[in-house]
């Protein structure tokens, strides 16, 4: 009975431990914050950039996973931002080393004859859909960098806005706790007469 005790505890244990130290990637659409905890409320250690490697440590809590990022620190970032598909950022040497051989392929095939007019403008597509997607990438950065910005800007003034309603609360506590009626004290002297 021992025996099938630990065997369940083994299989428990091993998608857990499969899981942790596995290589994710932060979402490239914006940046965000590591978290000592696993929640906003939790202090904030640092902020993780677009498109950088992290160590997930299979561990979980809610919508926050427990990671750590390439300068070694350990936290918290939300689970939907990570991806197990490498990020731009990663790729793009990768497609700028793709877009530098076909340009040295162009090279040797410029002159030739029509299949190698047809290898140059197949060339030349690749090069201008390269070209699309780094645009594209880099306007949705743009965006995603705007939007975090705006965010960031209504959460300040919301905290101001609530901040100046409590102040003002607490003004008008304060007058009406003033211009109360105080209760008289009665003198001793009345009753002994």
């Amino acid at each position: 009975m021992l025996r099938y005790l630990i065997l369940f505890a083994a299989l428990l244990i091993a998608p857990a431990s499969y899981a942790a130290g596995q290589t994710r990637y932060i979402s490239d659409d914006v940046y965000l914050f590591l978290h000592g905890g696993p929640g906003t409320q939790y202090r904030i250690l640092g902020s993780v950039e677009a498109g950088q490697p992290v160590t997930f440590l299979g561990e979980t809590q809610g919508t926050y996973s427990k990671v750590v990022d390439i300068k070694g620190r350990e936290g918290w970032v939300d689970s939907k931002m990570l991806s197990s598909q490498k990020s731009f950022r990663l790729l793009l040497p990768e497609v700028q080393a793709q877009l530098t051989k076909v340009k040295t392929q162009l090279a040797d095939v410029q002159g030739s004859d029509t299949e190698t007019k047809q290898a140059l403008s197949d060339a030349r597509q690749q090069l201008t859909q390269l070209k699309q997607q780094l645009a594209t990438t880099t306007h949705e950065r743009d965006e995603a960098t705007a939007k975090l910005a705006s965010i960031a800007k209504n959460e300040r003034f919301e905290m101001w806005q609530q901040g100046s309603f409590i102040a003002f609360l607490g003004l008008v506590i304060g007058i009406i706790l003033v211009y109360l009626p105080r209760p008289q004290r009665r003198k001793k002297d009345r009753w002994m007469s």
